[in-house]
């Protein structure tokens, strides 16, 4: 690429991995990739939560650019960089950063600025990736469609009257919106996976304990897990490599090597899949009702795809997830009663000043916490309450055993299990709002693997032809098998991206253009 290409080039639309490649060459500087994604972020992200995408809680344009200018700097001069030194990138709000606002998308810690790093964040910054800012959640990652968070909703580039998905809808949009190239997410039930089927964007989760998890402000501590995101398989990839790892400050950290992630994507862009055996999941395959007649159809064609490659398909049955949707909702709301206990006036963040520390405590938590994370809290309080408590949650335990059983007889017979990512495409804002169960059935399909802690990915399947909007392909994969997620899903994506002539994402409207 010549010089004057370079310059006319619009980067903000390139891949992660060929901005890492045009630095390396000297084609580009980190500057003018973060400012290229800042300029873009003032065009379509809106200055008012009432308008644009509104992905970004917070824009660190003034340490980001420095970061870029740096890293130009030392490469000048010949220091030896870190693959993806310079490319930029985004953090979901979950994410402690020091000297950033730091709020899981609530008021309650709204303005709070952590005096530490979480271990992603930090791994980032030794990676020398610029960091854009923090982006839009549910508040304390409750809910599916980045409605409920504390600073107003995130709106879906493919339609702005719509849901980008949650709870990581910010980091989701940010992608789809060309906002940055890539986004740290964190999935509790889907809300990476989720997110990026509903902008059709590339989103892992991958297996407990693959990622470290301090300083990821928690909801439910043993189905929580950070994971990358990003608008191609191989460029979700490469921040995994970045992102993974043992780290002695979480105690479910595994200690093991990072998967073979990278070289999975490059391996499957060859479009050989022979040998590879693929479960179709009959309970969450769209057979049994509730799957919209355009992302079954999507899915359909995805699986004559992978046939077409060499991989072959079978139908596995795991008759424990018709109860995993009711189990989560348990386990979650009584993990998050008591990691939420914390937020009490006194130690940090907001602080409603009444008579006494009980009613300063019950002010401030009344009117710091949105409604669906007081439903919650008052869900997960009732379950662990005398009485109550192997009622519910210790049966909440058991179908979760369950459902890890039908797992493993699952993959006894397969390498990897598939299934539509959501039922639906996105629905519009405000639709599901006051309907807790049906915004709840969003994650149906992906909730079974974080009970499970095995790894799981979504990426784009193609628009469903009734609406023309995104739908996803979820590929899942035994626990520590995180690289087979993306050799399949790399096959995939290649498959589909020489019909679409290029990323979905490039196709989407005017928002996104």
């Amino acid at each position: 690429m010549t010089a004057v290409d370079a310059a006319a080039r619009d980067w903000t639309r390139a891949t992660a991995a060929e901005m890492a490649d045009a630095l390396a060459a000297g084609e580009v500087t980190s500057v003018a990739l973060v400012q290229a994604h800042l300029d873009r972020i003032a065009a379509v992200d809106g200055a008012d939560p009432s308008e644009g995408v509104h992905a970004f809680l917070h824009v660190n344009a003034e340490e980001a650019l420095a970061t870029a200018a740096a890293v130009d700097a030392d490469r000048a001069a010949g220091v030896a960089m870190p693959r993806m030194a310079g490319v930029p990138i985004a953090v979901k709000d979950v994410v402690v950063t020091q000297g950033m606002p730091s709020t899981a998308g609530s008021r309650i810690l709204e303005g709070w600025i952590p005096p530490y790093d979480a271990t992603v964040t930090r791994k980032i910054r030794e990676a020398r990736m610029p960091i854009l800012g923090k982006t839009n959640m549910d508040e304390f990652a409750m809910g599916s469609s980045t409605e409920h968070s504390g600073y107003g909703p995130t709106r879906n580039p493919w339609d702005l009257e719509r849901i980008p998905g949650g709870s990581g809808g910010g980091s989701a949009a940010a992608l789809a919106a060309f906002e940055a190239p890539l986004a740290v997410g964190s999935d509790t039930g889907g809300s990476i996976r989720q997110p990026a089927s509903v902008t059709a964007t590339v989103g892992v989760k991958p297996t407990y304990g693959g990622v470290s998890r301090f300083g990821a402000i928690a909801l439910a501590s043993s189905l929580d897990q950070l994971g990358p995101c990003g608008r191609t398989v191989l460029d979700t990839a490469l921040l995994h490599e970045v992102m993974g790892g043992h780290d002695v400050m979480d105690a479910t950290s595994l200690d093991e090597p990072v998967p073979a992630v990278v070289e999975a994507a490059l391996a499957g862009a060859a479009m050989d899949l022979t040998g590879v055996r693929v479960g179709v999941v009959k309970e969450i395959s769209g057979e049994d009702g509730g799957f919209q007649d355009g992302v079954k159809q999507r899915f359909e064609e995805s699986l004559d795809r992978l046939r077409a490659m060499g991989a072959e398909t079978v139908e596995v049955s795991c008759p424990s997830f018709e109860y995993a949707l009711a189990a989560y909702y348990v386990i979650l709301p009584s993990e998050a009663s008591s990691n939420l206990a914390k937020f009490d006036s006194v130690r940090f963040g907001m602080r409603v000043e009444k008579e006494t520390i009980e009613k300063t405590m019950l002010a401030t938590r009344a009117e710091g916490f949105g409604d669906e994370v007081k439903r919650r809290i008052i869900l997960g309080t009732y379950a662990l309450s005398a009485g109550y408590y192997d009622a519910y949650y210790g049966s909440a335990q058991k179908v979760r055993t369950l459902v890890q059983r039908d797992f493993d007889a699952a993959f006894a017979q397969c390498d990897v299990l598939v299934s539509p990512t959501t039922p639906t495409t996105p629905f519009k804002i405000g639709e599901r709002i006051d309907d807790p169960l049906a915004m709840y059935l969003n994650d149906v399909a992906t909730i079974p693997a974080n009970l499970a802690g095995i790894p799981g990915m979504s990426l784009p399947a193609g628009l469903a032809p009734e609406d023309g909007l995104p739908t996803g392909f979820q590929i899942l994969a035994p626990a520590h098998e995180d690289a087979r997620l993306y050799k399949v899903g790399a096959a995939l994506e290649a498959s589909l991206v020489a019909d679409w002539g290029g990323p979905l994402t490039a196709q989407a409207p005017e928002v996104a253009q």
